[in-house]
Order: C-alpha cells, then sequence, then structure tokens
C-alpha cells in the first residue's frame, strides 16, 4: 500500500522577518496606551518628585537645588515626628483590631445562617460608601453632646461619654472604632479562602475528637495564613495611608492629637506651598511602608503555611 506524506514547507526567510515585525508594531501598538499612561502619569511624577525633594520650590517660583535640605529640615520638625508618632499609635491601635473583626466576621459569615447573602451585603457595603460621607456620619456619631454614640453610652449604660474629637486622648481611639466600618473588604477576602479550605480536614479533625476551638486553632487559621498575609500587607498600607477622615472631622485637632502624617503631608504641600518638603515626606513615607512591607514578607517564612509545601 503506497502512503503519502505531505511536507511542509517553511517560509522564506524575508517573509519571516516581514510577519515577525508587523506582530511587534501591533504588539507595541496596542500596549501603547499603558505605557505612555505610566510614563506620564506614573513613573513621571516619581521622578518629578525625587528631583523636587531636593529642592526649595512654592509652585510661584522656580525650584532651587539645595540637597538634602529638606530632609534635614523634617528631622529638625517636631511637627514631622508628630504626624509620624500620631500614625504609628494609630496603626498600631486599629490594624491588628481591624484584622481580628474581619477574621471574626467572616467566620461568622461562612455559616449556615438564614439570609446569610443579605448579611454579607450589609456587612460589606460601608467599606464602598464615600468617604467623606462616612467622614460625617461619624462626625455626627461622635458629637458629644447629642451624638448617637454618647446618647446610647447615657441611656443604656448610664454613662457620660467623653468628648471623642474634641478630647486629645480620645480622638485617636475614636477613629480606631470608627475604623471598624470598612472591615469588610477584608472580610469578604477572608471568606473566600474559608470557602478554599478542603472539608476533608474539618471531617478529618472531627473523626479524632477534635472540638470547635482546636479545629480554628489548628485547621482554619493555619490555611488563612496567605490571606491573612496579604490582608496586613494592604492593612499596613490603608493605616499609614490614613488622610481623609482626619481632614474632614478635626484637621488634625485637638492640640495636633490627630495629625495624621499624610494630613502633614497634604498640609505642607498645598496649604503652605512647601512642594519640596512635602516631596520628601512622600519618600519617607514610601520607604516607611516599603520596609515594614519586606520586613512582614521576610517574617512569613515562619507563620504563613501554603498547602502542599514541602519542608
Amino acid at each position: 500500500m503506497a502512503t503519502s506524506t505531505t511536507s511542509t514547507t517553511p517560509l522564506p526567510a524575508r517573509r519571516r522577518s516581514r510577519l515577525a515585525r508587523q506582530e511587534a508594531i501591533a504588539f507595541y501598538l496596542f500596549v501603547a496606551p499603558w505605557i505612555i499612561g505610566f510614563l506620564v502619569f506614573t513613573a513621571g511624577p516619581i521622578v518629578a518628585s525625587a528631583y523636587l525633594s531636593l529642592t526649595q520650590y512654592d509652585i510661584a517660583n522656580p525650584p532651587v537645588f539645595i540637597g538634602l535640605g529638606n530632609y534635614v529640615a523634617l528631622a529638625r520638625d517636631p511637627l514631622f515626628w508628630k504626624s509620624l508618632s500620631v500614625t504609628t499609635s494609630y496603626a498600631i491601635l486599629a490594624l491588628p483590631l481591624g484584622l481580628v473583626a474581619s477574621i471574626a466576621l467572616a467566620l461568622l459569615l461562612n455559616l449556615r445562617l438564614p439570609g446569610l447573602s443579605i448579611w454579607r451585603t450589609i456587612y460589606y457595603l460601608p467599606s464602598v460608601t464615600s468617604g467623606v460621607a462616612v467622614a460625617l456620619l461619624w462626625q455626627w456619631i461622635f458629637q458629644p453632646t447629642f451624638g448617637l454614640l454618647n446618647v446610647v453610652l447615657y441611656q443604656v449604660f448610664h454613662v457620660v461619654g467623653p468628648q471623642w474629637l474634641y478630647d486629645s486622648n480620645w480622638v485617636i481611639p475614636a477613629f480606631v472604632i470608627m475604623s471598624l466600618w470598612s472591615v469588610g473588604g477584608s472580610m469578604l477576602i477572608y471568606l473566600g479562602g474559608l470557602q478554599n479550605i478542603p472539608t476533608q480536614l474539618y471531617e478529618a479533625a472531627e473523626i479524632d475528637g477534635a472540638g470547635a476551638w482546636a479545629r480554628l486553632w489548628h485547621i482554619t487559621l493555619p490555611m488563612l495564613t496567605p490571606v491573612i498575609l496579604f490582608n496586613l500587607i494592604l492593612g499596613i498600607i490603608g493605616v499609614f495611608s490614613y488622610f481623609t477622615n482626619a481632614y474632614v472631622m478635626t484637621q488634625g485637632g485637638p492640640n495636633y492629637a490627630s495629625y495624621f502624617y499624610l494630613l502633614a503631608l497634604y498640609q505642607n504641600a498645598f496649604e503652605f506651598l512647601k512642594m519640596g518638603v512635602a516631596s520628601a515626606q512622600a519618600w519617607i513615607f514610601f520607604v516607611i511602608v516599603l520596609v515594614l512591607t519586606i520586613i512582614t514578607l521576610k517574617s512569613a517564612n515562619y507563620w504563613v503555611y501554603y498547602e502542599g509545601k514541602i519542608e
């Protein structure tokens, strides 16, 4: 029996090069909008801020190069250290509280409860509400005379509430309480992580006689550690980027007790027109967040568990 064979004739080198050139042109045309946008709106401002941080610049006059003068001035400015202290205090309180609250909510909403989808929506909606609207709402809640929180404290618990936003000792705790309003976003991520945990692990643990707390401690939390790491990094960036609520509600008061870092940066840039100083603050902020993120990622080797990882 005769068999027929088919052979493919390779394209001439000239035609291959023409096709490759056409594909390259098409590729660069498709990615050009992103490249242009990145260079104009991201890379350009980054380079400009790095240069401006080394200059004295007030918008009205050309920048004057002064080297590290802005950084030296910030190091000697007590308000710079005050803003860093306020932001750090808020981060120490709000970050762990937010992580615990979002995990607890995710565990609760992972149960089989009636109207579960409605409850999930209710807890998630505040995280997508406009920041200014939320700030105005909580400003009324924290109002010391007729605010909702103090009214409830007095009528239900017979406790006279503090001055909250008007008391330097209570303004940061007030912002920490307010931060729980937006845990719905991270709660939704934890919920996705919980639903990806294999049910066979829980079944095997129940057969071995493990109780609810044992299953939570030895199965749920270890399997959630990659998600906890992700939300922890986002949380670090979020707490150090705190700005809108402080700007709308307190303007840094009382007595600079809520003078957050980005609020100080904003005032230097757009109220005092110290663009050089503000650019230096922005780069210090970048370094702080970068160092904290690197430390968190390095520490993940000791507490984050990845399924299927070979020790």
